[in-house]
């Protein structure tokens, strides 16, 4: 009930009409009523909206806890599902393994390697693929955090409860990105684009077939990255500064995937895969010594930027210079749907823009490093300033607990 209910009760008991149809109640006096509505106004207002908010922060904190249950469950349903029956013909076969196996003597190359293994074909199964595999990156996201992750930031005594979600976003993507990068350079090493050489992009054009493990490494990262979309689409990550410019980010990564894929410009994924993967890594590692307050913050930031800058702008740019160069002069440069050749006029359009949207984006973000970077040299302030609101708000959230908790006592 609140404080307006109750005078206005008060003053009912107090009218002369009242009062005559019913003398037997008595005449409350004025200090009395002023009594009665502080005590109650204190009830519902005072005690009940903190412990509210408290236990709707350990709900929320429980449900944290345990988000990787629901895509662990999908993960295991589908597995027992293969396990009853592990043969090709199994509904749950396409999910796990790679789909579209042919000849080693079939006529396609393999990413124009001339290899002559067992290669893979593509198709609407590998979607099935990349859907499990989302799951299984979604789930292993969730349980690291949830269980390894959080406790060694605890362990770290990082006291910011936003502090303490971003560390463990980061060094996720500091697990992942250690590991992905060194097998995309491994992918590359076989094949003629090895150390990001661009003529070997459009060699023995149209890639049709793939080897296993260019296969597999490209279907997993789309599989990354749809799991960081769905993370972001979710809002499973405090939002920064910068959400417009990373939906953006992600949009254009994910088309420039399916249809690299689709139209067999493989390699070039490969090698834009590697590029982020690779200056990923150094990024999110700069990002986890600066939330431990890490002595080695500066100096790791400055190699941070370095491998940014040569990775994500040299290297891209040179990507992105041979399509106005080389996508005409080697190979075929024809628009052929039933023969599978696209490199053609209007692929060389869409390839660039996209890749000059993305080149873009990262101009934005080197901007942003440059400029962090300048407020620890000048100022001594080892903060990510796209990151400042939301510590700010966790910050006051804390600070209001604290003193509701001081004032009951």
């Amino acid at each position: 009930m609140e404080a307006c209910d109750i005078v206005s009760s008060s003053t009912d008991l107090l009218h002369p009409t009242m009062h005559k149809r019913n003398p037997r109640i008595p005449r409350l006096s004025a200090h009395r009523d002023q009594d009665i509505g502080t005590r109650e106004t204190d009830k519902p207002t005072g005690t009940s909206q903190p412990a509210k908010r408290k236990r709707r922060s350990r709900g929320r904190d429980g449900w944290t806890q345990r988000r990787w249950a629901i895509p662990l469950a999908l993960v295991v349903l589908v597995l027992s599902v293969y396990a009853l029956s592990p043969t090709d013909a199994n509904i749950a076969h396409p999910l796990i393994f790679l789909s579209y196996k042919i000849s080693g003597d079939d006529d396609d190359d393999i990413d124009g390697s001339g290899t002559a293994a067992a290669v893979y074909g593509k198709g609407p199964r590998d979607a099935a693929f990349v859907a499990f595999y989302t799951a299984v990156l979604f789930a292993a996201r969730e349980l690291l955090m949830a269980e390894v992750l959080r406790p060694l930031a605890a362990w770290h005594g990082i006291a910011s409860r936003a502090r303490r979600a971003r560390f463990d976003e980061q060094a996720y993507v500091a697990l992942y990105t250690a590991a992905a990068g060194p097998l995309g350079l491994c992918v590359m090493r076989g094949s003629p684009a090895w150390y990001f050489s661009t003529p070997g992009l459009y060699a023995g054009y149209p890639h049709r077939a793939l080897g296993a493990p260019a296969k597999a490494y490209y279907l997993v990262q789309a599989a990354f990255w749809a799991q960081q979309a769905l993370v972001m689409l979710l809002g499973l990550e405090r939002r920064r500064r910068d959400f417009r410019e990373l939906v953006a980010h992600h949009l254009v990564t994910l088309s420039l995937i399916a249809l690299s894929y689709r139209f067999h410009f493989t390699m070039m994924g490969v090698l834009v895969y590697i590029t982020h993967d690779i200056s990923d890594f150094f990024l999110a590692t700069s990002k986890c010594l600066n939330y431990i307050d890490s002595p080695l913050q500066g100096p790791y930031y400055a190699l941070c930027v370095a491998v940014w800058v040569y990775l994500r702008h040299y290297i891209n740019l040179k990507i992105l210079l041979s399509v106005l160069t080389e996508f005409r002069t080697i190979g075929p440069y024809v628009l052929d749907w039933e023969a599978g050749q696209y490199k053609c006029a209007l692929s060389a359009a869409i390839t660039f823009a996209l890749l000059a949207a993305l080149q873009a984006l990262n101009l934005y973000w080197l901007y942003c490093l440059l400029r962090n970077g300048y407020r620890f040299v000048v100022f001594g302030i080892a903060k990510d300033d796209r990151e400042e609101e939301d510590d700010k708000e966790d910050d006051q959230q804390t600070a209001n607990l604290a003193e509701y908790e001081r004032r009951r006592k």
